[in-house]
């Protein structure tokens, strides 16, 4: 029987942010911005001049405005900067991350760092729940109203675009039932 208890309270749902940025890159760039699109969810960010990425192109059909530059870190900086937060998805502890010299998810690192924007490193990867509760408490705590979505390209890190596509729905529960931990209204 329920408990009719006004004091007791519902359980912590993490309001989703209203915007996803993302720079367009295979993998989990992409997945963020179809996951924004397939839920109607505002998305944007920048990419490259020329819409560059690993498969040529990225699409039209993604709202994302082009830098002066075809170089990767002037996108990387400009969609930290666009975004309130940042999550990256990588397979190194955060110490690690920001100790690396090279690599997209290490700029994006120390540039949220630089900027003062809040950052969290999703290390969980192929693990779906522990992300997911991760991200849940970062959106808890740091609530932006524009999350940064960050990661290797799909060829660096296989996999990766369905494993954020899962994270962003909140996880499944362990009986696989539907999907839990974010408000997304």
């Amino acid at each position: 029987m329920p408990s009719s208890d006004p004091t007791r309270q519902a359980p912590a749902v993490a309001a989703f942010p209203a915007v996803l940025v993302s720079g367009g890159q295979t993998g989990a760039d992409r997945a963020a911005l179809d996951f924004a699109i397939a839920r109607g969810i505002e998305h944007s960010g920048f990419c490259p001049r020329g819409r560059k990425a690993e498969d040529r192109q990225i699409p039209e059909g993604y709202q994302l405005a082009e830098t002066k530059s075809a170089d990767y870190p002037e996108r990387t900086r400009r969609n930290v900067e666009l975004g309130d937060a940042t999550a990256i998805f990588v397979r190194v502890p955060a110490e690690e991350l920001l100790r690396q010299r090279r690599g997209g998810s290490a700029l994006t690192a120390r540039e949220a760092a630089l900027a003062g924007r809040p950052f969290v490193v999703l290390a969980n990867f192929p693990n779906i729940h522990a992300d997911a509760q991760e991200l849940r408490a970062f959106l808890e705590k740091a609530t932006p109203r524009v999350l940064n979505v960050a990661s290797s390209r799909e060829s660096s890190q296989p996999s990766i675009g369905a494993h954020v596509a899962q994270v962003l729905a909140g996880d499944r529960r362990p009986d696989g039932a539907a999907p839990r931990g974010f408000d997304l209204n």
